[in-house]
């Protein structure tokens, strides 16, 4: 019965559908951007026209006005997951976020509120720019790292995951010939477990698995035009460690604040001293002090060159060397249950070609070739040997070990404190602006 009651309606309704979907055609553009807002306002439509049809009249539907800009604006400020939109998207105005602003003290005072200062500031809007953007790059994508990174993964899964971040975010995938120069990432991510507090990253065919009771140091570095964001951080997935890391935080936390124009370098290593080995680390039911590793050091960086040739001691000495107006440096600490000195170990993965490298004969034809591909798609900048398989390299070790002996690229094996301690690092890349200190690595996470 129901069935043919509605039989003469039922023509009504076609008729008013028909009506409704040319409607919507004309705006089928904007309900696309608007799908998650409009949807419920498109069901209230569709109950109308069928109300209007069961009454057997029509009721003119009323335009919506698109609301195009604020819905855009909202989208585009969202990263995906993993991180693969251009960090240059989300922020279309080229208005990258500050790292953390912190006024100069005591005899700097007064460059805070120097026009002459602030005058020079400005001439260097490219230069913040540039910072501020490979900054916002590493900050998204650790914050995509810190989630997704668990036991149970290689660490040449962590490290592809990370560097094909660095590179989608940036916009060079450092395929192309030169492009890596011009951005992306800026050395190899650095997976350093345990004992290890440096310089190691997966070569191919590398099978080591994170577990739940390492202790691992995850330091990555992203470049804009060379300059280069170097900061990282220390992942634990055991309670146990936290005072180790707590320690080398406060230490790291500590460089920061002292660093800055006219301060000694002697000063601020030995209040990172201080702080660091005011902590103590209990494992296993054993109590361990937390030593500063003393042959590691932060360092400057100057454009292209991740190491510019100062050193920022991480304890007490006698380098009177000050920090200067308009530099750069990486604030790094590095805390350790062990001896607190470290030497090199294991098979080596990081490389770098000398800024002053000699000009040599080179009688190995493979080492040509080779110094040919890394002048070209790295300059100075550091790399590994996963970044020349991925050029498409191959049997190139005896080159590159020729390029080593020969004194044309620098070879830093892994670092290593003694089997069975553990190891933590935080680092922090900081600008001395004329009028500010700017913490361009800071986030909400350390």
């Amino acid at each position: 019965m129901a069935a043919k009651a509605s039989e003469g309606l039922e023509k009504l309704k076609i008729d008013d559908t028909k009506k409704t979907n040319g409607a919507s055609n004309g705006t089928a553009a904007v309900d696309i951007e608007h799908d998650a807002e409009d949807s419920d306002e498109e069901k209230d439509d569709e109950v109308v026209a069928g109300e209007a049809g069961a009454n057997g009249t029509t009721k003119k539907k009323k335009k919506r006005k698109p609301k195009k800009k604020k819905n855009a604006a909202s989208s585009a400020k969202l990263q995906s997951d993993p991180p693969r939109v251009l960090v240059s998207n989300l922020f279309p105005n080229g208005q990258y976020p500050e790292g953390e602003i912190v006024e100069y003290r005591n005899e700097n005072s007064y460059r805070t509120t120097s026009e002459e200062k602030r005058h020079l500031d400005r001439m260097n809007n490219d230069f913040l720019t540039e910072y501020r953007e490979g900054a916002e790059i590493h900050r998204q994508v650790r914050h995509w790292a810190q989630k997704n990174i668990k036991p149970g993964q290689t660490l040449t899964e962590i490290a592809e995951g990370i560097e094909n971040g660095t590179r989608a975010l940036s916009g060079h995938w450092g395929l192309e010939e030169g492009d890596n120069l011009k951005g992306g990432v800026g050395f190899p991510t650095g997976l350093s477990l345990n004992h290890i507090a440096a310089h190691y990253t997966p070569n191919a065919g590398n099978k080591i698995v994170l577990q739940q009771d390492d202790v691992m140091k995850v330091d990555f570095g992203v470049h804009i035009n060379g300059r280069i964001v170097d900061s990282a951080w220390t992942m634990t997935f055991n309670p146990t460690y936290d005072n180790l890391l707590a320690a080398v935080k406060d230490a790291t936390n500590t460089g920061v604040r002292e660093a800055g124009i006219d301060v000694r370098m002697s000063d601020i290593g030995a209040a990172i001293q201080e702080a660091m080995e005011s902590y103590e680390c209990e494992i296993d039911g054993k109590t361990f002090p937390v030593k500063c590793i003393r042959n590691l050091n932060g360092h400057d960086i100057i454009q292209n060159c991740i190491h510019g040739g100062k050193s920022v001691p991480i304890v007490k000495g006698g380098d009177q060397t000050k920090m200067e107006e308009g530099e750069t440096f990486a604030i790094e600490t590095f805390g350790s249950t062990g001896k607190g000195y470290v030497r090199d170990d294991l098979e080596t993965s990081h490389y770098a070609r000398k800024p002053d490298a000699p000009n040599v004969s080179l009688r190995v034809s493979s080492a040509r070739t080779l110094l040919n591909v890394i002048n070209k798609n790295f300059g100075t900048l550091p790399f590994c040997r996963r970044y020349l398989d991925r050029l498409g390299q191959d049997k190139y070790l005896l080159g590159l070990n020729n390029l080593v002996s020969s004194g044309i690229v620098e070879a830093y094996p892994p670092l290593c404190d003694v089997k069975g301690s553990y190891t933590a690092q935080f680092e922090h890349t900081i600008l001395l602006r004329p009028n500010v200190k700017e913490v361009i690595s800071r986030g909400d996470d350390y």
